[in-house]
């Protein structure tokens, strides 16, 4: 198999815990881990996870921003968000279910508490949670360039004070009458 980032380099078994295996890419570093493995080590693995504090630099850099093709089945793989602050995809082959980690990506899983959780961040829910947390945070960044930041944050207390206030509607209609 063909790493689907470097598209020459063959794959080789590699490990991405002591109990992971996974094909690492000798140019790239990346690994394409099968979900099977996976969810085998995640029940049985219970030790704390060492994060690389190094590696973190290092994923956002490395990450493919292009579409890649499956080194099994050769269909398109699927890009998944892994975090809203976090400009990473990972990418998923739900045909063979395997997904490329980038180079610094693990680690950064790791730190997220996402390592054990790993199929988490290929739900809908999952992906729909961070779609609405960039798009909230791009408008508080709207809002802030035309009112300032002084002003842009007290109105999101307002709105969290407000969020599950039981008389919400009576609230904002009276702020809203002038």
């Amino acid at each position: 198999m063909k790493c689907p980032k470097c598209k020459s380099v063959d794959l080789a078994p590699t490990r991405l815990e002591p109990d992971l295996p996974a094909m690492g890419c000798q140019s790239c570093q990346g690994s394409l881990i099968s979900l099977l493995y996976y969810r085998d080590w995640a029940e049985r693995s219970r030790e704390p996870l060492e994060i690389d504090e190094a590696m973190l630099a290092v994923a956002e850099e490395s990450d493919s921003r292009v579409a890649m093709t499956c080194p099994k089945c050769a269909r398109l793989m699927t890009k998944y968000r892994i975090d809203g602050k976090q400009e990473n995809r990972l990418d998923l082959c739900a045909s063979c279910d395997e997904a490329w980690i980038d180079n610094g990506e693990w680690p950064l899983l790791k730190s997220l508490q996402l390592a054990r959780d790993l199929p988490t961040v290929f739900t809908d829910a999952w992906q729909k949670r961070i779609r609405k947390a960039t798009t909230d945070q791009q408008k508080f960044q709207r809002l802030e360039k035309v009112v300032g930041a002084d002003a842009a944050e007290r109105a999101r207390e307002v709105k969290r004070w407000l969020q599950d206030h039981q008389d919400k509607a009576l609230i904002v209609r009276y702020i809203s009458a002038d």
